[in-house]
């Protein structure tokens, strides 16, 4: 059943004709087209799978919401795109990459009727890690140089959006028309953290927003993806804080590092003989035929190791990498 009272096309149009009066001016006529397009097209397609889902059943202010977000974020990353130097070809990839992200999440978590602040952060995470994945899996298949990737990941239009207004401390605006892009990006609120006699736990992970913000962008996303989701926004939430040093003083930071670093785990030693155990173990039952065929494909140095340890010797590999691979052929068994 269609949705009453959502005309997604119209919906398009209208964001389409703000973002054009938003788009850097310093852009030539063709990069300009290129955002003004993306947010078109991302927009009509994500309004138009709504206006057709008949399971989800969302209202037309939720289907409206839904859209503006996609609209929003695909005239963000459409334009650090054009900043961050990579070829073109590389463009139109990416952001159907992200508009997906962020049209599966919007979608689950509508349903799920979480808060809109949170909503709002999960999909911002999503959409920075989606972003830098894409780009990282570039520089992984060669296709792109390392230091193309580092200046392709700094660009956060975004974040270059909400500086520019800290800096200039604009008088609060009226309510702005609904449609997107606004000139106050869409985002989560940022709350206060609680007072200083709060939970150790939400000590630490101020005290984690406070060591993220001296890393690098790719490096906290790859982190934060080990995270649970609710440890992870409020990591997110946190490093938002401009006035976050202000909040959590040197003597309660070091104490959370150290009581970090005190229940880290172990690193898990990797002896020759637990190896040709484990191994041994997970071959248990096996055939040897069985075996030949599983590791038919795998380099020669591995089918040692395996068929040494079923002999009781260990094959002298480094022990990590002997570990890595008896959980790979763990997996494949």
């Amino acid at each position: 059943m269609a949705i009453k009272g959502f005309n997604y096309q119209e919906f398009a149009q209208n964001l389409t004709a703000q973002a054009q009066e938003l788009v850097p001016q310093d852009f030539s006529p063709q990069d300009k087209q290129y955002v003004v397009n993306t947010l078109l097209n991302f927009s009509t397609l994500a309004g138009e799978a709504i206006y057709n889902d008949t399971e989800s059943n969302f209202n037309a202010d939720q289907a409206m919401m839904i859209t503006q977000i996609i609209a929003e974020w695909s005239f963000h990353k459409s334009v650090d795109l054009v900043r961050s130097e990579l070829p073109q070809q590389f463009w139109d990839p990416i952001m159907q990459k992200i508009a997906f992200t962020i049209f599966e999440i919007a979608k689950q978590t509508f349903k799920q009727g979480l808060p809109q602040d949170q909503i709002l952060q999960l999909i911002e995470h999503h959409v920075k890690k989606t972003y830098l994945d894409a780009i990282a899996e570039l520089k992984d298949k060669g296709m792109i140089n390392e230091a193309l990737m580092e200046q392709a990941a700094k660009q956060s239009n975004i974040d270059a959006m909400m500086q520019q207004m800290s800096e200039t401390e604009q008088e609060v605006p009226q309510e702005a028309p609904q449609g997107v892009p606004q000139q106050t990006p869409q985002r989560a609120p940022q709350e206060a953290p609680p007072p200083p006699a709060t939970s150790s736990k939400v000590l630490k992970l101020a005290t984690v927003a406070l060591l993220f913000r001296k890393m690098k962008q790719e490096k906290v996303q790859s982190i934060l993806n080990k995270f649970n989701p609710e440890d992870a926004q409020t990591v997110i939430k946190y490093m938002g804080m401009p006035d976050l040093e202000s909040r959590v003083s040197v003597n309660t930071a070091l104490r959370c590092l150290n009581e970090i670093r005190t229940n880290l785990p172990k690193p898990q030693e990797f002896s020759p003989s637990k190896i040709v155990a484990k191994i041994q173990n997970v071959t248990q039952g096996i055939e040897r035929q069985q075996l030949e065929t599983i590791l038919k494909h795998e380099r020669m140095k591995v089918r040692r190791l395996v068929f040494n340890a079923l002999e009781g010797e260990y094959y002298e590999v480094p022990p990590k990498v002997a570990n890595i691979i008896a959980t790979h052929i763990q997996d494949s068994v």
